[in-house]
């Protein structure tokens, strides 16, 4: 890992604290076992203007590269982090969501068409939306997000885009 980023974690929950948060726990040691380093954490309940209202302060924070949610990307009732995150995204990630429920299949079946895991960039933020499970988490960190956050990774990866606003193919 040659460039560490500044990374917030935010939890999206009606049920639980960030005492019980494993899912926000994983990806945080995920996080810091890589190198990055967490710049702020935070757990909310699952309400559109309240994640917009944080989200859009971490994506004006120039300290903060990426942000990571985990929770609300599925169907059921209050679920409602697609809804709150899109507006505010400059540019969809599609292939994050693709490839995501891609590898979930080995792991959950025809269950991963539940998930509306989302990823984009805003403001030179990228910010990636994965599923309240501890499972979903380190499937997303361990198959995708380590990679794409290393800026040693080839062919390409995020870490140029975030740190110079320019694609970093190849180089």
């Amino acid at each position: 890992m040659a460039d560490a980023l500044n990374i917030a974690v935010l939890t999206l929950s009606d049920t639980r604290t960030l005492a019980e948060d494993r899912s926000g726990d994983t990806l945080v040691e995920r996080l810091e076992a890589a190198g990055h380093q967490l710049l702020d954490r935070a757990l909310i309940p699952d309400d559109i203007y309240q994640m917009r209202a944080v989200v859009s302060r971490w994506i004006a924070d120039p300290e903060i590269q990426v942000i990571l949610a985990t929770g609300g990307t599925g169907f059921s009732g209050r679920d409602s982090t697609p809804e709150a995150i899109r507006p505010l995204l400059d540019t969809e990630i599609e292939g994050f969501g693709e490839l995501f429920r891609q590898l979930s299949w080995a792991e959950i079946g025809s269950s991963t068409v539940q998930s509306r895991a989302l990823g984009g960039l805003a403001n030179r933020t990228a910010i990636f939306c994965l599923p309240g499970s501890t499972g979903a988490c380190r499937t997303a960190w361990d198959q995708i997000l380590l990679e794409q956050l290393d800026s040693t990774h080839k062919p390409c990866n995020f870490v140029g885009i975030l740190r110079h606003g320019v694609q970093n193919h190849g180089q």
